[in-house]
């Protein structure tokens, strides 16, 4: 019964691992099928998030194009995923939702709170936050100013040496 008991957890273990492995390699050949119907013409994305077409297909390697003139030679196993042409030319030419409209974009000023791109009246002139710059004041100014913040000492008041 002991023997059963300190058996036990391993026994979870070795199981979990190999319904783990299982699927694991249930993925890798899923991967493997989708990388060899990959055919030239195809929309795909890499590992490292690049989408390009393909040009050539070869037993270890795929050739690339990436743009115009742009042509780059991969590893099958850097091919994340092959892509329906519909969603492919959704994410790289934009065909469903143009990415480039310059009505997605976010002004970068408040003229879109006006409704008009000229400045408010009174815009011209500096805000006043409190703040005085050092160069501002003249140098005896500020000399007068840390003076009266110190306490000023009276006949009453004696140091204790």
């Amino acid at each position: 019964m002991n023997s059963l008991v300190t058996l036990l957890p391993f026994i979870v273990l070795i199981g979990a691992m190999f319904l783990m492995t299982r699927s694991a390699r249930r993925k890798q050949q899923e991967a493997a099928r989708m990388r060899d119907q990959m055919q030239p013409g195809s929309g795909i994305r890499t590992i490292g998030g690049m989408y390009a077409t393909v040009k050539e297909v070869n037993d270890d390697t795929v050739l690339l194009d990436a743009g115009p003139g742009v042509e780059l030679l991969f590893a099958k196993n850097a091919i994340a995923t092959v892509l329906p042409d519909d969603e492919y030319n959704r994410i790289v030419h934009g065909i469903e939702h143009d990415l480039k409209s310059d009505g997605d974009l976010v002004p970068d000023d408040a003229s879109s709170l006006t409704g008009t791109d000229e400045p408010a009246a009174g815009d011209d002139k500096p805000v006043d936050l409190g703040k005085k710059d050092a160069a501002d004041e003249p140098a005896d100014a500020t000399a007068e100013a840390k003076a009266d913040a110190e306490p000023k000492k009276t006949d009453g008041d004696t140091e204790a040496k």
